[in-house]
């Protein structure tokens, strides 16, 4: 009888920004695999509520307050999870977001606060949970990057940034923890459907964008969690320092007139 590919029995997990969207979808999908999954999230009760669900089909599921963004906050939060768990085999950062401004008019504080949580948060996520992982000698270090990283969008220079600082920090952790058993990956998200949330999710927005998305539709939150299982996986072993790219093929054309030309 062959095993089951991905099986995560006996790991123990923890996903960022795990409440809703992506989050909860990687959330879901590494604890159906068999994983014992923390959800650190901002918004505590979002995440209890995620968190009762799958604890109702027979997944083990449990939360951790994420608010602070700092070295010593995120050193105390994996601390709790060894104490409770008593070991920490894969780490995603998924939390991320950007204030959206121009240029121009971009402030310190927008600055800081994009920096802080999609790329500062990462080299402290890393420490804090290194030393237990190579103890261990296996390690999954994930981070949910963006396509961002690569194209630009009016108002988004400085998440641009942060998400190319992550991309440059996957290359670099996982070339450091290569002889650890520890790797370091990501994936870089392109148009991803969340549901009731954002600007694009309403439909005439949806429309108009999907019409330039070479699959012909945005993506799904699984879409992601399905590329993060995978990394996360013993399957896995082999791939570090990588990003995969989970857009429907929307960074493939030169301009939006390409997409127009082949499909109208």
């Amino acid at each position: 009888m062959p095993k089951h590919p991905f099986n995560l029995s006996g790991r123990v997990a923890v996903v960022t920004g795990g409440g809703r969207g992506i989050g909860a979808a990687i959330v879901t999908r590494l604890a159906e695999a068999g994983a014992t999954v923390v959800i650190a999230n901002r918004t505590v009760d979002v995440a209890e509520t995620l968190a009762r669900e799958l604890a109702s089909g027979g997944l083990t599921v449990h939360c951790i307050p994420f608010d602070k963004l700092d070295r010593d906050s995120l050193r105390v939060m994996v601390e709790r999870i060894m104490v409770q768990h008593g070991r920490l085999d894969i780490v995603v950062h998924n939390a991320g977001g950007c204030l959206w401004s121009s240029l121009e008019d971009l402030d310190e504080a927008r600055l800081d606060e994009t920096l802080a949580l999609n790329l500062n948060a990462s080299f402290w996520l890393a420490q804090a949970v290194i030393p237990h992982m190579r103890a261990n000698g296996f390690g999954r270090m994930l981070v949910t990057s963006s396509v961002s990283a690569r194209v630009a969008m009016g108002g988004g220079a400085h998440y641009s940034a942060a998400k190319a600082g992550v991309n440059a920090f996957i290359r670099g952790a996982a070339f450091e923890l290569a002889r650890d058993g520890i790797t370091v990956n990501g994936v870089e998200a392109g148009f991803i459907a969340k549901q009731g949330r954002g600007t694009m999710s309403a439909p005439e927005n949806r429309a108009k964008l999907e019409r330039f998305i070479p699959v012909g539709h945005m993506g799904s939150p699984d879409d992601v969690a399905y590329a993060m299982l995978f990394l996360a996986s013993v399957e896995a072993k082999y791939v570090t320092g990588q990003t995969i790219v989970v857009d429907g093929g929307a960074t493939l054309p030169e301009t939006g007139f390409a997409v127009e030309r082949q499909w109208g």
